[in-house]
This record gives structure tokens, sequence and C-alpha cells, in this order.
């Protein structure tokens, strides 16, 4: 992460052995995951440059197995630890985090109560019995869920769980899982499906923000239009 008062990417990454061209290529590689001409690389790399406009984030798992975050961990080139965990602020992630019980939840509360944050959900949510089969701190995750969008600029739903419901809401789904989108409603909420999500999508994601203030344009199963407004077979040559 990048310390206090060291606000330069690109200091930090040299210091860590990462090459200007080599960020200047993730720039690039995002751009093009966002289906932008060149011209936008170097707008990009500013809005990622400028560390003050890290946005805080935090990350919940439900009903989950953390593949999306052993996914978004295990990304290369450069490593998610490099660029994006000194992109964004990672105030709340229980599986990686060093806190643990009352001060890992009073960091998640200290961000929950500033606003403005990007909360990130991994995993269904169950709703039957009061929400009792996912439970963190005493809480359901109905509770930790609402508290957590209160104050919000959006959500995304990383994996098939967390976007549609996945295994968990498979019948006859007896922790009566659904997903986020059937209950978040007043901010936006981005999916990026998949078991495990692209990581390259979430990174997309992030750095649309970053860069113009805003969240990628989405579908009607609200998926970033950038990652799935056209399929493969729209560009087959034996269609």
């Amino acid at each position: 992460m990048i310390l206090d008062g060291d606000k330069d990417l690109t200091t930090t990454l040299a210091r860590r052995g990462i090459s200007r061209r080599a960020f200047l290529k993730f720039c690039a590689v995002v751009t093009g995951t966002l289906a932008l001409p060149n011209t936008y690389i170097p707008r990009v790399a500013k809005a990622l440059e400028q560390a003050a406009l890290r946005p805080p984030v935090v990350w919940l798992e439900f009903q989950d197995c953390a593949g999306d975050s052993e996914s978004f961990l295990r990304a290369s080139r450069p490593t998610a630890g490099d660029v994006v965990l000194d992109v964004i602020s990672l105030d709340y992630h229980e599986t990686i985090m060093a806190a643990a019980g009352h001060l890992a939840e009073e960091a998640k509360q200290q961000t929950v109560e500033t606003g403005g944050h990007i909360v990130v959900v991994e995993g269904s949510i169950p709703l039957k019995d009061d929400g009792v089969y996912c439970c963190i701190g005493g809480r359901t995750a109905v509770d930790l869920l609402e508290e957590a969008t209160r104050n919000a600029a959006a959500v995304i739903a990383v994996g098939s769980c967390a976007a549609f419901g996945g295994l968990p809401k498979v019948g006859p789904n007896p922790t009566g899982a659904v997903s986020v989108m059937d209950l978040v409603d007043h901010i936006p909420v981005i999916n990026l499906s998949g078991c495990p999500m692209n990581v390259a999508n979430f990174t997309a994601t992030v750095v649309h923000y970053l860069t113009f203030g805003e969240f990628p344009a989405v579908d009607k199963l609200n998926r970033p239009l950038f990652a799935h407004g056209q399929i493969i077979h729209n560009n087959c040559e034996r269609r």
C-alpha cells in the first residue's frame, strides 16, 4: 500500500521494480479492456498516478468460496498488489487484512460512516430464517450489506454468486440465497459474473471510475458493456 505522504505512484512502482514502460503497458491493457481508443492511455495513466483519488473499498464475503479473492490476488503483469492496491484504499477485506476482530470491524465502520466508498461483494446473501445461515460478528449478511451500502458510491458484485445467486441459489435453495441486485437498488450495482470473475474486468471497472468519475455503462443484467456488449459469435466469419 502507499504510505502516508507518498503520493507519487511512479516512484512507488519504481521502488518495487516496475518500470514506467511496464506501468504504461498496464494502462494500455486496461484501456483496451474498456474498449477505448489508444488516445485515452495518457488519461488513464494520469488517473492512476493521482493517489489522492484512491477510493476506499470495503470488500465483503458472504456465501462464497473466496475464489474471486484468490483470482484477484493472483493477477499479474503487474500484480494486483503492485498497482490496484496502490490505486484503491482496501480498507476492509477479512481474508487478507492484518487486523482481526474488533479492530477489523472498527476499520470498516469508519469507512462506512465516512461514505463515498466502493463496496465489493463476494458471495450470495441468505434470507431464509432471518438470514442466520451467514453471520459475521453476530450480524447477518443482510444487515451488513445494508449498512455498507447506505452511503456507498456503488457496489461491485464479483463472481456468479454475488451477481446472480450462483450455486447457493440452486434449487431447493435451502438458505434462501439471493444476489446483490435483488437487495440493492439505491446505488449502482455492477455485476462482474464468472466463477471466478475476470480480474481484468474488475480492474477496468475501478480504473473507469478513477478516470471518468463514474462507473461504466451496463446491460440489462448490470454487466459492464465494455466486457459484455458483444459476443464472439457476432464476429465469427462462419456466421
